[in-house]
């Protein structure tokens, strides 16, 4: 901001400084991601590897996303992919992935839509790649989970929560929830 004699100045319009300069601008960042916690099951072991049926596979995933500190969010994305062949489980692999995710002045809106839709997309293909290596290290051919559309998935929750709230029942999840 320019004073009246062209002189950049670092004050708000009541006259007191901004915070850093440019501390006002929403901001959104991821920080760091990691494995919180992973395990792999490979029960049947070694005699799933005679097996002549392919397992198939169920994927599960959900998000979360926890404040753990001023203006820093962990966003957690967990998968468990199990498989599954005739003869019993071919192999679990259970992932928490995490990122830490810097916001600052961003309305809570699109806050929280950062958290459970654009967050999980970024953080995916690294989780996949965990998986793919965790499949292959328990002695199967690597797993290449298909992309997921978080941000479809988050506009149909949103819109199931609205629909619950506007009949007058509890909404299917809190704002701060699951998506």
């Amino acid at each position: 901001m320019a004073d009246e004699e062209g002189v950049l100045t670092n004050l708000d319009n009541t006259g007191e400084p901004k915070p850093n300069g440019a501390d006002t601008q929403p901001a959104i960042g991821l920080i760091t991601q990691y494995v919180k916690d992973m395990s792999v099951e490979n029960p049947n072991a070694p005699d799933v590897f005679q097996w002549a049926e392919p397992p198939q596979l169920d994927v599960q995933f959900n998000i979360g996303a926890e404040p753990v500190g001023p203006d820093v969010h962990e966003v957690i994305l967990k998968m468990t992919i199990t498989a599954t062949a005739p003869r019993g489980k071919a192999y679990i692999v259970d992932l928490a992935y995490c990122g830490l995710v810097g916001m600052r002045n961003v309305p809570e809106e699109q806050g929280h839509a950062f958290l459970y839709a654009e967050a999980p997309r970024l953080l995916f293909p690294f989780a996949r790649r965990v998986v793919a290596d965790a499949v292959r290290d328990a002695g199967f051919p690597p797993l290449m989970l298909d992309p997921i559309d978080f941000n479809g998935l988050y506009i149909q929750r949103l819109q199931a929560r609205r629909a619950e709230e506007a009949a007058g029942g509890e909404p299917i999840a809190p704002v701060t929830g699951n998506a």
